[in-house]
């Protein structure tokens, strides 16, 4: 568990964290350099599950070895299959991050929702419902890893 006090926002007790995998943690369909360490590197903490559509068809073996949970949703409604896995963990105590117009919903209800914009960019709904943007999924798990600047982002 991960628990973090942010002074004016809330105070978190975090279990899950929920990562998009096109577009966030991948790039056409391939895991961005250094991203399976810094997950490697909070399953100590957290239950880290990706939740993908799987549109290139290769989460699986790219994910092959890393200690998290592998969802594939079926084609259609993939935001509203996102929210309803994030219910189902436990909104207040789960992080999302994605990208994508699909990721918006989640990223809107969980406890923390962090958007990253990069090179398969951000959809505009995503960004507005986000809490947190980041120019990098790197700089997005580093927030977890180093929670204080979480605090430094959120409070008030």
């Amino acid at each position: 568990m991960l628990e973090i006090d942010i002074p004016g926002f809330k105070s978190l007790q975090i279990d899950n964290l929920v990562l998009d995998y096109n577009g966030t943690i991948a790039c056409d369909g391939v895991v961005l350099p250094g991203v399976l360490d810094r997950i490697q590197s909070l399953t100590h903490q957290l239950d880290v599950h990706v939740i993908t559509a799987d549109t290139y068809g290769g989460v699986q073996s790219e994910l092959k070895g890393v200690q998290c949970q592998v969802s594939v949703l079926p084609p259609g409604k993939e935001d509203l299959g996102k929210l309803e896995f994030v219910r189902t963990l436990g909104v207040e105590r789960t992080i999302c991050i994605g990208n994508g117009r699909n990721d918006k919903l989640m990223v809107k209800e969980a406890a923390v929702g962090i958007v990253v914009c990069q090179g398969e960019g951000l959809a505009v709904e995503s960004f507005i419902a986000a809490d947190v943007i980041c120019t990098s999924v790197l700089d997005a798990l580093a927030l977890l890893i180093s929670p204080l600047r979480l605090v430094a982002t959120l409070r008030s």
